[in-house]
């Protein structure tokens, strides 16, 4: 009598929403592969304490493999995925060879948007994986360098001003932090500037931070961020970014360091799909997070494009973690040939650190912030890290920056001499 032949599961992605559909599938018999451009999985709520120094990158990633090494139905691919092709049912990577699928599970995320703009890119970088953060730390760590070597006042100035475009989560908490450091963790460092006299400037096109929240947390995130000495401009979008700085309604203003928090675009493997796409790219799924008129495929995390109650399903962890975990129900429900389940995204709030003992905290009916709002954002961020190492690690980073303002990962490497010209690191 012949063996069963096991359903081939492709999954693109090592995200939230890839690792928990692959995880949940554990005791399935199917042939899972999961192709994903890095080694790691990325726990990318902390992925701004990486790019300022906070934390070192093996503190919020892990191996794949090492993640997934006793799930025997498993193979990690480290590869690009092309293109895709749906009426072959198969993927071609980036080395030309191609793979196989029954059923396909596309969780690529997202990347940045510079709203037509392409060009900002080079002046102003986003931060979505661990090399942007690394970039982006140096960029920081070396423009209070490149003041200190400066004798000329104008060009020293255009050093020590820092510009953030976007005041969603990441951009206030980029914001917020590099505050801190400029006032207290370089304190006495420096000879010739005072790292303190460093401007910061987080810009939102929008009437206030943090719209997502209700208007009295965006409130408390805006005070407290100006008594870090943050300068806060709402309604103000910038109408362009070079190597100089970023142009304004009120004028210029010279920055030799910019960064993008302000926009993102679904990964193009989204369009490659060829089917229904929504304003930022995002596919259209089923209620089953299946792709109309392919039930073969699957759209979960960032790229997938669901509305709940009127609402769309926003692109956090939690609700990838939920999308990846309803997939893999979906698949075990169709092998028992029941009727698959749609998916229900359970909201359980939002959270945004603004600094050294401050947070807001929105948990629908329950509303708070200040220093008992930072410990909860802790302890959420740190019960959900992958790995007992990484969460002792990051609890003892946490705590020796709490009490001594330190940052124990100030290391410059990288092309040092690109930052002298202005260029994007």
């Amino acid at each position: 009598m012949s063996k069963a032949v096991a359903t081939r599961v492709l999954v693109v992605g090592g995200g939230f929403a890839g690792l928990w559909a692959t995880r949940a599938l554990a005791a399935d018999p199917v042939e899972i592969t999961l192709v994903e451009r890095s080694n790691h999985h990325l726990f990318q709520p902390l992925l701004y304490q990486v790019a300022t120094a906070g934390l070192s990158a093996p503190d919020i990633a892990a191996p794949l493999r090492h993640i997934l090494r006793t799930q025997a139905n498993v193979t990690v691919l480290m590869q690009d995925v092309v293109t895709i092709d749906k009426g072959a049912r198969c993927i071609v990577l980036a080395d030309g060879s191609s793979l196989d699928y029954d059923l396909l599970i596309l969780a690529s995320g997202v990347g940045h948007s510079y709203f037509g703009h392409d060009d900002w890119a080079a002046h102003a970088p986003g931060l979505k994986t661990l090399n942007d953060a690394l970039s982006i730390r140096r960029k920081l760590l070396l423009a209070f360098e490149r003041a200190e070597l400066e004798s000329d006042a104008i060009a020293r100035r255009a050093w020590l001003n820092f510009v953030i475009v976007g005041g969603g989560p990441t951009g206030v908490e980029l914001a917020g932090t590099l505050a801190e450091i400029a006032r207290h963790t370089l304190r006495r460092e420096f000879r010739r500037i005072d790292p303190a006299d460093a401007k910061i400037l987080l810009i939102e096109a929008g009437s206030r931070v943090l719209s997502n929240f209700p208007e009295s947390l965006s409130i408390n995130a805006t005070q407290h961020l100006q008594r870090l000495g943050v300068e806060v401009r709402t309604s103000s979008p910038v109408s362009s970014i070079d190597g100089d700085g970023v142009s304004l309604p009120d004028g210029k203003l010279n920055a030799r360091t910019v960064l993008w928090a302000a926009g993102i675009a679904a990964s193009p493997l989204g369009a490659a799909l060829g089917v229904p796409l929504d304003r930022a790219g995002r596919v259209v799924v089923a209620e089953d997070l299946s792709v109309p008129g392919h039930p073969e495929i699957f759209v979960a995390g960032d790229l997938a494009a669901i509305a709940q109650q009127g609402k769309p399903v926003p692109g956090v962890a939690p609700a990838a973690k939920q999308m990846g975990t309803h997939v893999a129900r979906v698949i075990r429900a169709r092998s028992r040939g029941v009727a698959s389940p749609a998916f229900h995204y359970r909201d359980f709030g939002n959270l945004a650190t603004i600094g050294r003992s401050a947070a807001v905290v929105d948990l629908g009916h329950l509303k708070f912030s200040g220093r008992f709002a930072w410990w909860f954002w802790l302890l959420a961020h740190v019960f959900f890290l992958i790995g007992f190492r990484n969460r002792i690690l990051v609890l003892i980073n946490w705590a020796w920056s709490y009490w001594t303002y330190q940052r124990h990962a100030r290391i410059v490497v990288g092309d040092v001499d690109a930052s002298r010209s202005g260029k994007a690191q």
